[in-house]
């Protein structure tokens, strides 16, 4: 299933896309106006924290509306609604693993590292696709992209054994993972280089985990102004999915809502001779196999 969070009028909505269309269920109005199921949860982050028995009552109100003699009251075309970030604010600072992809380490003049390398983004630089974002020229002349996998967690834990990892996973969307290189180098920690605001573009769905059984072999592609900055494959993790849970877990507790940047392969601005930073006025795609775009404007 593809949820999208959206703004309808004056409120915050969610529901899953509409098959074959680009419109997408209103499944708050549909059961305020139905009464479909004796409770619902009012925010897509509550209902992550259920699980696969969110997905089965979102499956339950589409069917009902559907059935419904008046399926098209419930469906907002994509043009009608405002697009927001899957999950617009996370529980905790947004993890971000660095250094995953052993080409980009490389590139970035580094071996691939022997113990994972973990770093956060602040929550609020969230932003949803197509967002219009400032390249910060007044602090940095070297803004970078990351195209990535981003893992939602959908169930709390601590100290998760590798082989339950998924179970901990409710779905993934695709960040990228913005990056002032200068500050980055600067500071001995990324978090600032990392943290400008609007850094964090993240969307346009999230996708259940039931939709990707296999997360390990997802072609990554980040294009800057249309030319193919990045090719890569989610195969190519140093780290995967699951062997990041279970380590990041070990230490922190991870909550629903929670979202995890799996890295970024090759090919990312600083890693061209010379540099190919970001500047005002481009547009930054990144794809990612059975997910969709996630798109970016610079200014």
């Amino acid at each position: 299933m593809k949820l999208l969070s959206f703004r309808y009028g004056e409120k915050e909505c969610f529901g899953p896309k509409v098959k074959k269309e680009e419109a997408v269920w209103d499944v708050l109005e549909i059961q305020q106006q139905l009464e479909v199921l004796p409770s619902f949860p009012a925010q897509l982050i509550e209902g992550i924290a259920q699980g696969m028995e969110f997905v089965e009552q979102v499956r339950k109100l589409v069917e009902a509306a559907s059935q419904s003699d008046r399926p098209e009251d419930f469906k907002h075309s994509y043009s009608e609604i405002e697009w927001l970030a899957p999950i617009s604010r996370t529980p905790k600072n947004i993890i971000a693993i660095g250094k995953n992809y052993a080409d980009h380490a490389k590139e970035m003049g580094a071996e691939a590292p022997e113990n994972l390398v973990v770093f956060t983004k602040a929550p609020n630089c969230i932003v949803p696709d197509e967002a219009t974002v400032p390249v910060h020229s007044e602090l940095t002349d070297s803004y970078d992209y990351e195209g990535e996998l981003a893992v939602v967690i959908g169930k709390a834990g601590k100290s998760i054994p590798k082989q339950l990892a998924y179970d901990y996973v409710f779905g993934y969307t695709i960040a990228n993972d913005l990056t002032a290189r200068d500050i980055q180098s600067k500071h001995q920690q990324f978090f600032l280089g990392k943290s400008l605001e609007g850094s964090c573009p993240m969307g346009p769905y999230l996708v259940t985990k039931d939709e990707i059984p296999e997360a390990q072999n997802l072609s990554i592609v980040t294009k800057v102004n249309d030319e193919v900055r990045q090719n890569g494959n989610t195969e190519d993790m140093i780290r995967r999915v699951d062997d990041i849970i279970a380590e990041v877990s070990k230490y922190v507790a991870l909550e629903p809502g929670d979202v995890i940047l799996t890295g970024t392969p090759a090919g990312v601005g600083k890693g061209f001779n010379p540099p190919k930073f970001l500047k005002a006025g481009d547009t930054v795609k990144v794809s990612i196999e059975s997910i969709g775009t996630l798109v970016t404007h610079l200014s």
